[in-house]
Formats: structure tokens, sequence, C-alpha cells
């Protein structure tokens, strides 16, 4: 039997993260990637899930290559980008906060979309496309046009498109630039799952039913707007509205991952034959489980 392919398309980083006093664990992790190594746990054997990046030929490259293999992610799909590496980031931790420090201005990442004929053929592969507006912003601005014309080429030839918008203005130029880059990119979409928060500060948004009609507007099909501690809400384009009332967690350790797991939960119910509903429930279940733990990838319970 033929496995159907979904493909995570962004940047996966080296973590560094504190243990001690001058000591550090490192992993690998970044938005995109996070939710391919959920929903390949969660995702049954007729599907496969693979990612698309771009990476270098040193070490650090390779070991990437490992740890997404032994997630079982097919990492055959990534582009080579000669003599670049992987970005890194390093989180610091005051009195339970977390910040983060990044290198990735000249990661092989940015360079994902330098060849068109690459795009078209690794998306030709997947049945499901998946990135976020962090894709965008990490992909250099003179190869965003030809990276959204080739999702729009698959999604005329039938693939489903799915896009978080995780808009982070410290990758941008400025908030016009993302907001423009962010419209273009829900313009390609079959699928949006918006955090609310982010489309009231910097879309204006009054309300998650306004999110869900401005990007309907723009010829998204199904929006799903996640709001926190808040209600999901979400419509498919002339279905009734859903509103899912979200789980009660009360420990509550690192909210990393929760909308990268949130992603994971929806998509691996929603394209196994979930209902709306169900992928929801699924993954406000994920995301509930990961932010229980420290990190980005956590072992899970079920």
């Amino acid at each position: 039997m033929t496995q159907k392919n979904f493909m995570a398309i962004g940047e996966a980083m080296i973590e560094l993260a504190v243990v001690g006093p001058d000591t550090y664990r490192r992993g690998f992790a970044g938005d995109t990637f996070n939710t391919a190594w959920y929903l390949a746990k969660k995702m049954p054997e007729a599907w496969k899930t693979s990612y698309f990046t771009g990476l270098g030929s040193d070490s650090a490259s390779q070991e990437m290559r490992a740890f997404g293999a032994a997630a079982n992610i097919d990492m055959s799909f990534a582009r080579d980008v000669a003599g670049k590496t992987v970005g890194l980031y390093m989180i610091h931790l005051d009195n339970g906060e977390r910040s983060f420090s990044y290198w990735r201005s000249d990661s092989a990442a940015r360079q994902m979309a330098g060849d068109q004929s690459t795009l078209r053929t690794a998306f030709a592969s997947a049945d499901v496309l998946f990135f976020s507006g962090i894709t965008m912003a990490v992909i250099l601005p003179e190869h965003r046009d030809t990276f959204l014309a080739e999702l729009a080429y698959a999604r005329k030839a039938g693939k489903t498109i799915v896009y978080d918008p995780n808009q982070r203005l410290r990758l941008w130029t400025d908030q016009a630039e993302m907001v423009a880059v962010n419209t273009k990119a829900a313009q390609v979409s079959d699928i949006v799952l918006p955090s609310f928060d982010e489309e009231q500060l910097f879309n204006g948004d009054k309300t998650p039913e306004a999110t869900i009609a401005r990007y309907q507007s723009l010829g998204v099909k199904t929006v799903v707007v996640k709001n926190g501690a808040a209600s999901v809400i979400a419509q498919t384009l002339g279905g009734t509205p859903l509103t899912i009332a979200p789980n009660i967690i009360d420990n509550v350790v690192d909210s990393t991952a929760a909308g990268d797991s949130f992603n994971a939960g929806f998509c691996a119910s929603y394209f196994t034959g979930g209902t709306l509903s169900d992928a929801i429930k699924a993954g406000a279940s994920l995301a509930g489980q990961v932010v229980q733990a420290h990190g980005a990838l956590v072992a899970l319970t079920e």
C-alpha cells in the first residue's frame, strides 16, 4: 500500500537548554519540526511524515538528519545547501522565566526555497503540505514569491495546504512586512490555524469570529482560532461555527510547544477521517499533555 505523505516545511535548529551550572543539553527543535515530530507519533501506518528544509553537509546537519529519521520523519526531501549549517538557539532561565537567544541569520534553511524545481518535486510527493509564518520569515525575501507560487501550484494539483501564521515580529523587518506576507501565505492555504492573541495584536481583530471572517475572505476554507485558555472557535466556509471548550490543565510547566503540538494532534485526526470537532479536541488533548513537561519535544503517555 502506498503511504500518504504529510510534509512539514520550515527550519529545525539546534537547541541548547540549561541543565546545570555552565552545562547545556543539546537538542533539535523548531515550530514546524515540532509538529512533524509529534505527528509522526500520532499518524497511522497509512501515512508518513516528512520534513522539507535546507541543510548543509557538516556534522551538525547530518546529526539533524539522523535525529529526524530516528523519530520516523523522512528527511530525504531536505535541500542540500553547500557551505551552510543549521541555526542555533539557546534557552535562558531566570527565576523560571524562559528567554531565547538565536543564531540563524545565515542558516541553510534560509535557502530552502532557492531552487524552484526542488520545491516542485518535493511538493508533488506530498498529500498535505504544512508551513508557518516562521517558515516564511526564515526563507530569504527574494525566494518567498517562488515558494508561495509552488504551494499554489500544488494546491491546484489537489494537495491540501495547512498554514499556522505563528507571527513573530522579531523575525521581520517590520510589522507591515509580516502582515503582508502572512496575507499572501493565507491566500494559498486551505486550512489556517491562527492564534487569536497574535491576530488581535497585529491585525486588530476584535473577536475570533472576526479572524475567521478575514481569513475566509482571502479564500481559506477552514479556520481554527486557538485562544490560549479560552475556547477554540472554528468554521469551515459555509458551515456552522464551532466553539470547543478548552481542557483545564492545572499543572502547566512549559508552553513552548503548545501550539505546535495542537497542530499535530489536529492534523493527525483531521486527515485520518476525524470531524472538525474531533480534530480540535485531539489537538487540545495532545497540547494538554505536552505543556505538563519541560521542553519542546516530550514523551507522550498515550
